[in-house]
């Protein structure tokens, strides 16, 4: 199946996105509204039918100290991140269960050791597909996912090789490192319309399941099953077959504590999610009619997901054109009133996490009132630590 582009809805004006003082904040910058926030978060927990342990959020979307802060009071403990510094924010702010969501070598690995032994009350896990990957855990607590390919291609062991999955099995074992489960992560399928994406989906999980029933019949006890970030949490929700099992069946979608354009047009209406990060844009230019330009280009609002790279909330007739570093044109459609310079635009990104790694702080606005700015503490990466992997490849 060939993924189709997201269509991209209207954003209506919703009253919480106003801030009072906007005129005195520097743009472009991250707002982001708490209150929209908690209501996401409680959103899924209710989708969840309450079981917050079944929601392994992703936090390459969240970022920050202060909403994974959030997440942990409505009792949400167990993550999942791509970087050291994902994972050392999520230690530093409550979690309790994290899985490195990614297949770190090297240094990498020798940092997620080094952060296991900082936060020993936390249980932390890595993904792996090969013994290169195995062995650099040898002596360590750190718990250990298989990661399995569903067709993304991006990392993992093709969910067809049922053998490279036993081998791999059998290499756990016998290093002494603990199996905590299986990761399946099958974004690959967000592009497609609902009805195609869940039947693609399912099928998926079909094959999934036939490669834990081999697993188990060799004597090995999957503790956990890890599938589907936001476009597919949906159908992992509908799938059956996940229900009654002797695994965990956990959920890791992330971009829906924010949410951006693309998500709010894959999930359906009714999970009730809304914007709960935006960023703030002033007019700069009306460079030739119908064009205005705002000064959230491409290192503000990112451009990975393709254009339109945000919609303009409350204002439909403005549509984002090709970006460049500061500067973001937009088409002024006819009859839609030409914004004046100065005048301010709050944006929905198309994505919202690379957006949010963009920023240092993000304003937190409650009520219409700029209430806190924050570090966005995970944004990035650690600095080079090249002394300690020094230490570690010579000892």
């Amino acid at each position: 199946m060939t993924a189709k582009p997201i269509m991209l809805s209207k954003v209506d004006w919703d009253p919480r996105f106003s801030i009072a003082s906007a005129k005195d904040v520097l743009t472009p910058a991250l707002v982001i509204y708490p209150k929209i926030v908690q209501s996401n978060v409680d959103r899924t927990l209710e989708i969840l039918n309450g079981d917050a342990s079944r929601w392994r959020v992703h936090i390459k979307t969240a970022k920050l100290g202060y909403t994974l802060r959030l997440l942990v009071a409505r009792n949400v403990r167990a993550f999942k991140c791509a970087t050291t510094l994902e994972l050392l924010t999520a230690c530093q702010n409550g979690a309790q269960d994290v899985l490195v969501a990614y297949p770190v070598m090297g240094a990498n690995a020798y940092r997620v050791a080094t952060i296991s032994e900082q936060f020993p009350d936390v249980r932390i896990s890595v993904l792996v597909e090969n013994d290169n990957q195995l062995r650099q855990w040898c002596g360590s607590k750190v718990g250990i996912f298989l990661d399995i390919n569903p067709g993304m291609n991006r990392t993992g062991i093709d969910q067809g090789r049922t053998e490279d999955v036993l081998a791999a099995l059998r290499s756990i074992r016998e290093l002494g490192l603990e199996f905590r489960g299986l990761h399946y992560y099958d974004g690959q399928y967000g592009g497609l319309p609902w009805g195609e994406r869940l039947t693609a989906a399912h099928a998926g999980y079909d094959r999934l399941l036939q490669l834990t029933a081999k697993i188990t019949a060799t004597g090995v006890t999957i503790p956990e099953v890890v599938t589907a970030g936001t476009p597919t949490f949906p159908c992992s929700l509908a799938y059956p077959g996940f229900l009654n099992q002797n695994f965990i069946h956990r959920v890791s979608p992330g971009t829906i504590i924010y949410n951006d354009a693309t998500s709010l047009a894959q999930l359906p209406r009714d999970y009730g999610y809304a914007p709960g990060a935006l960023v703030l844009a002033r007019v700069v230019s009306h460079p030739a009619p119908p064009i205005v330009t705002c000064d959230a280009g491409h290192k503000a609002v990112s451009a990975d997901a393709g254009n339109p790279t945000c919609l303009v909330a409350g204002n439909n007739g403005l549509t984002a054109l090709s970006p460049s570093e500061e500067h973001l044109p937009l088409a002024v459609s006819e009859g839609t009133p030409v914004p004046a310079v100065g005048d301010l635009l709050y944006l929905l990104p198309r994505h919202v996490c690379p957006t949010v790694n963009n920023f240092d702080h993000a304003l937190i606005v409650d009520g219409g009132q700029i209430i806190a700015v924050e570090n966005v503490t995970a944004r990035g990466h650690e600095a080079p630590m090249v002394a300690q992997a020094i230490a570690r490849t010579t000892s």
